[in-house]
């Protein structure tokens, strides 16, 4: 159960929205484009965020690319 503490984890990267168009889920109303994410957790094909509601939420990696640290 170690993904109700993920909301206090330590940030792993950060990475921003290029779109919230999906075609079998509603993400428009917690994905921002242009938006910077913290990501708490990872996976091969899942991000899992802070989204704008404030909680943690998995969503495709295609609706994001990396933020460089430079």
């Amino acid at each position: 159960m170690i993904h109700k503490n993920w909301e206090n984890h330590k940030t792993i990267k950060h990475i921003e929205c290029v779109h919230n168009d999906a075609e079998k889920f509603v993400v428009n109303n917690v994905l921002t484009p242009g938006q910077t994410y913290d990501v708490k957790n990872e996976s091969d094909e899942f991000y899992f965020i802070v989204d704008n509601s404030g909680r943690v939420g998995g969503f495709y990696k295609h609706y994001f690319k990396e933020v460089s640290n430079s």
